[in-house]
């Protein structure tokens, strides 16, 4: 018994100190020696990189109270209101045709169900579109989750501005490789990295609170892509080109967010000016300036200063894949646009609803409009035409 925590434990080290092999992460005749603190100067560290689990459940903590406090009362000044949802009426058969079969069913499927519940079809499909209204996301809940991100990437927009504007290799590439990797950490490059880390873990952590997005699987991707990223970069010292990629991405993500706030709120034409707004930074900032300013930076300057290497490669190949779903990316934000300008219609790609769930809204709103139309005008008609009874009625009393 006493020999299967040690071989775990020696099997554990082997592995360790495989994967910390120099060779895997910094350039020929470096050693991690190399990067120890010295004379006031601090290096990174992967340890460091432990915070950014405990400071996500302080992001989430901080973002409930947020949209409490803060993104309801102003949903409320936008005139959101919280949604009452209208109850159905409890149907087995239908019930369980939505949760085994499909939620949205062919009209032969309407059919069958109509004669098995002994309901007209118009019944039955009234049922299944209340029915996935009843896990629409509200858009209350919407406007906060966009209002959270949107704080947070502005907080961080303003934040890398301010740690960056000094720097000299904002303004020459050049000096993102001048000295690697012996490149002292600075506080304001720990706390930006630490805590852009922090968010996405969080968002990571919240996936199954969250409102589900169509492009759910992309967004996982592109999450874990950027922790990924981010924890290789900070390991292998790439902290100056990482930095760079990260001020990049998130001055176009504030238009996005605030797009999609004023979205939930009605305000179509403010939203409007706000997605070309976005849809302008996105490609300057990711199909402009990431791949001509920051893929150069990463893949072709260090080139003059060293050899080839793991690490260098690894990395160049994960901006790469991120480089692949702004293309992705891009072709939403293009069909979107094409639908802004040539249909007037600026629903389908921003939404972070599942498909089909706004026009079933949108469908029952009309539905229950012309209802109480039917009603207001049997009533009038009613009255109009017994009016003397009705007199005589109370009259008589």
């Amino acid at each position: 018994m006493e020999n299967g925590p040690c071989w775990l434990s020696r099997m554990f080290q082997t592995f360790k100190e495989w994967f910390w092999l120099e060779r895997f992460w910094l350039p020929p005749t470096i050693k991690w020696s190399d990067l120890e603190d010295h004379d006031g100067l601090v290096f990174v560290k992967p340890s460091h990189l432990y915070m950014t689990i405990p400071y996500a459940f302080v992001l989430l903590v901080i973002r409930h109270f947020f949209e409490k406090f803060i993104a309801m009362p102003l949903a409320k000044a936008f005139g959101i209101k919280e949604e009452v949802r209208k109850k159905i009426i409890p149907n087995t058969i239908l019930e369980n045709f939505f949760k085994c079969s499909t939620r949205q069913p062919s009209q032969a499927d309407i059919y069958g169900l109509a004669k098995k519940c002994n309901l007209t079809e118009r019944q039955v499909e009234r049922w299944f579109r209340s029915r996935r209204n009843q896990e629409r996301p509200c858009r209350m809940k919407r406007f906060q989750e966009a209002c959270w991100r949107f704080t947070f990437y502005l907080i961080m927009t303003v934040a890398g501005i301010v740690f960056l504007y000094d720097k000299p290799w904002v303004y020459d590439l050049w000096e993102v490789w001048n000295g690697y990797p012996r490149q002292p950490l600075l506080p304001s490059q720990y706390w930006y990295y630490i805590l852009e880390m922090s968010f996405y873990w969080s968002l990571i952590f919240s996936f199954g609170s969250d409102v589900k997005r169509k492009d759910f699987l992309a967004h996982v991707i592109h999450h874990l892509a950027a922790i990924s990223l981010m924890s290789f970069s900070w390991c292998a010292n790439y902290i100056r080109s990482g930095t760079l990629v990260m001020i990049v991405h998130d001055v176009a993500d504030i238009w996005l967010e605030s797009a999609k706030m004023f979205s939930y709120a009605g305000w179509k034409q403010t939203c409007n000016a706000l997605f070309f707004i976005f849809s302008a930074i996105f490609f300057i900032s990711r199909l402009v300036v990431f791949p001509f300013w920051i893929l150069y930076c990463t893949l072709i300057l260090p080139l003059h200063y060293l050899e080839p290497f793991f690490s260098y490669i690894f990395l160049n190949l994960q901006l790469m894949v991120l480089q692949a779903l702004h293309l992705y990316w891009c072709y939403f934000i293009l069909k979107m646009l094409k639908r802004c300008i040539f249909m007037k219609d600026t629903h389908d790609v921003r939404s972070d609803d599942e498909d089909g769930y706004e026009e079933d809204e949108e469908e029952e709103e009309e539905e229950e409009e012309a209802t109480k139309g039917k009603e207001r005008d049997c009533l009038k008609n009613g009255l109009g035409a017994n009016r003397h009874l009705i007199l005589n009625g109370q009259h008589g009393r």
